[in-house]
């Protein structure tokens, strides 16, 4: 491998910066008025995508008012292969939306690098139907090189009110092998990581701007984040289930 890859991800974080600024933004003020409106953020994403849902849930300097949707079925902690077959299931989104406890007004992110697999896409047409915001983080580049595997044929990028390009490759990989054509070094956690907390931080100044406490979590590891901790849950106290 001739390329640094510590420089092809700065690289990459400096383009999602300049290109998705505005989407970000957008974003943004979409949830921040949501959650002014005492609304939640409801995340959801499978595979490696579902670190996205967990980077922004229960962490300190995160917003009280997410809720990840982590259904481990869908993870590979319970069985990797297993969960990629789960993703293509048509059907299972429906399931999941109805037992998400979703209230009307919340709006849903929903993260898929490949953005063609039944599960995610079908869980943003259904959040559409049900008159939702839906907020798209994928991989525009590696989406439209492949096939939608979903009955409507659309891919998750036809679906958002608002989409975010993570701008990663297609396959994922940044980093060129010398004897084989294959690529490793892959960057689409790094970059929707770095995206959720750019969301959040855009969401958390808007609260400044209009001279707000932003309602976010403290380290429960710093002295007082247990007892500032426990105020916030008990506003939220019943709607996000991995909060217990």
């Amino acid at each position: 491998m001739k390329d640094n890859f510590t420089d092809k991800v700065l690289k990459l974080i400096k383009e999602i910066d300049i290109a998705e600024f505005k989407n970000i933004e957008k974003a943004g003020q979409l949830v921040y008025k949501a959650m002014k409106e005492d609304k939640l953020l409801h995340v959801f994403s499978t595979g490696h995508s579902h670190m996205v849902a967990e980077e922004m849930f229960y962490r300190a300097g995160g917003l009280i008012q997410i809720n990840p949707m982590l259904e481990p079925f869908l993870m590979q902690h319970e069985g990797a292969y297993r969960s990629t077959m789960f993703e293509r299931l048509s059907g299972v989104s429906e399931i999941l939306f109805d037992c998400a406890n979703i209230k009307p007004g919340d709006p849903i992110m929903i993260i898929s690098n490949s953005g063609i697999n039944p599960v995610p896409v079908e869980m943003a047409e259904i959040a559409k139907e049900r008159g939702h915001q839906v907020i798209v983080m994928t991989s525009i580049g590696s989406s439209t090189n492949l096939q939608s595997r979903v009955k409507s044929k659309k891919h998750l990028y036809d679906l958002g009110d608002v989409v975010i390009d993570n701008h990663c490759p297609h396959g994922d990989g940044i980093m060129s092998l010398e004897q084989v054509d294959m690529k490793v070094g892959a960057v689409s956690t790094i970059a929707c990581a770095y995206i959720a907390q750019r969301l959040v931080l855009n969401i958390v100044r808007l609260y400044e701007n209009d001279g707000l406490i932003p309602p976010i979590y403290m380290s429960a590891n710093v002295e007082g984040g247990d007892a500032h901790n426990k105020e916030l849950i008990q506003k939220v106290d019943g709607r996000i289930r991995s909060l217990y």
